[in-house]
């Protein structure tokens, strides 16, 4: 019996491909998106150092109060506005988008396009 692989295994495995392409620098770090069923995670990560510069998510407490769903395009819009505003104001402007193996489609594209409108360029 052959068995079928795992949706998220799969996307791992497309993560890791990508990871090998993409870096984040000094420089430009990289914006690195993660989704779960309830939640949307967003991260600027700085990978020659290994640090993560600033992060934002639909699980902080500022943005969940202000949202209906945590789970909708809306809420990742929002993420993707409170990340671009922190980086902003730590002078980071241009960024690597690593889109974490999902389709850039829905919740993940809400998200960037929320950063480019917020001010960051990538």
């Amino acid at each position: 019996m052959i068995k079928k692989p795992v949706k998220n295994k799969i996307r791992k495995n497309r993560h890791r491909r990508l990871r090998f392409k993409l870096s984040g620098t000094t420089a430009r770090p990289r914006l690195n998106v993660f989704r779960s069923n309830a939640n949307i995670y967003a991260q600027i990560i700085d990978d020659s150092n290994g640090t993560t510069l600033v992060s934002a998510s639909t699980a902080d407490k500022d943005l969940k109060e202000k949202l209906t769903s945590t789970r909708n395009k809306e809420a990742a819009k929002a993420v993707g506005t409170a990340i671009a505003e922190k980086a902003l104001a730590k002078g980071i402007e241009n960024v690597v988008f690593d889109r974490g193996g999902y389709i850039y489609h829905g919740r993940v594209k809400e998200l960037a396009e929320g950063a480019r409108e917020a001010g960051l360029k990538f």
